[in-house]
């Protein structure tokens, strides 16, 4: 009994820790509206981007090493996202200049859209408790949405697979 218990125990905590936060929003949902300050300065907004497919991914921080993996992989498949008619949006909490940076430092083809406030990630309820190592603090929980044409969430990626996400994307 105490072995089970303990069993037990030491499943619903790794869960704790490793479960991802589900998000608010489902598929098949209206994705909700943004509008947004990319890494030169300019205004996007979804609405502008109506009839294009939109990859739509939440990451923590620019110029750290998941963070650029999944970027690099985004951009390393941009060719294959753009032949299957997706705009590639990333969003996160640092700053236009920041974003600048990161961006020609890794030639990133893409958006790269400032949120210090967390407006987009607020409305797209990717902001939240973490635990790393017991420590609990709030951050972005890395996550993916696609959006289609007519503005609808056609898929979540609640814990993309940061070496291949274009992949997975792609595939659907």
């Amino acid at each position: 009994m105490l072995r089970f218990g303990f069993s037990l125990l030491l499943h619903l905590q790794f869960k704790k820790i490793h479960s991802p936060m589900a998000t608010h929003l489902q598929v098949g949902q209206k994705a909700p509206a943004f509008t947004g300050v990319d890494q030169d300065g300019k205004k996007v907004s979804l609405s502008e981007l109506k009839g294009s497919k939109v990859v739509l991914y939440f990451y923590p921080e620019d110029d750290t090493p998941t963070c650029t993996i999944q970027a690099c992989n985004l951009r390393d498949n941009y060719s294959l996202l753009k032949k299957n008619g997706f705009t590639v949006i990333g969003v996160s909490p640092d700053a236009e200049e920041k974003h600048q940076k990161f961006r020609e430092k890794f030639q990133l083809p893409f958006t790269l859209l400032a949120d210090p406030q967390h407006k987009i990630i607020e409305k797209y309820g990717v902001w939240g408790e973490k635990n790393l190592y017991g420590r609990k603090y709030m951050g972005i929980h890395r996550t993916t949405f696609v959006i289609d044409e007519k503005g609808m969430i056609q898929k979540i990626y609640l814990r993309p697979r940061n070496k291949a996400h274009a992949e997975e994307i792609v595939k659907g």
